[in-house]
Parts: structure tokens; sequence; C-alpha cells
């Protein structure tokens, strides 16, 4: 279901970023999700995780509400009636 894909970035706070392309169900998504194999220091947590972007997923949802992706596409902050962005960066943007 899951499969490294190309490429990765660099978050000044949780260290290098590596995505992951999803495939399930037939379909196929791009950079779907990301992981931080080696996290700095205050974020090691992280490590062995995933994270998924909502706008890339069929469905994601937190305590059974179906979550909105930030709008734009750049980063993939989860938006719910309680959980308001954006994050980081303006729509369509990958900076601040």
């Amino acid at each position: 279901m899951l499969r490294p894909a190309d490429g990765s970035t660099l978050c000044e706070w949780k260290g290098r970023a590596r995505y992951w392309d999803v495939e399930a169900g037939g379909r196929f998504s791009v950079r779907a999700a990301w992981s931080y194999p080696e996290p700095l220091p205050g974020y090691r947590e992280l490590r062995d995780h995933l994270a998924f972007h909502p706008g890339r997923v069929e469905r994601c949802t937190v305590a059974g509400e179906v979550v909105r992706p930030q709008e734009g596409g750049s980063y993939g902050g989860w938006i719910t009636e309680e959980i308001t962005g954006p994050f980081k960066g303006p729509p369509r943007a990958a900076g601040w």
C-alpha cells in the first residue's frame, strides 16, 4: 500500500521528511504520506509514524468528523470544526 516516493523536504523543526505514495483499492495517490526517519531532538516521537495529507486520500477523520484539508494543497493541515488553519504558509504557497 505504501511505496517510497521521490524527493524529500527539510522542516526546520522536525528534520528531513521522506514521502510515500499510497495505493489502495485500485487508486494511486502521489506523496500522500510522509515520515521523519531521523527526526531532530524534540520530535523523536515522530520516528516510525506516518502523516497523511487529507486532500490526497479518500477520507481522514478525527473523532468521527471528516477532516478537510488546508486550502491550497501545499501543507497537510487537518481542518475540523475545532481545529482551524492555515498552519503554515498562505494557500497555494510552499513557504511562510
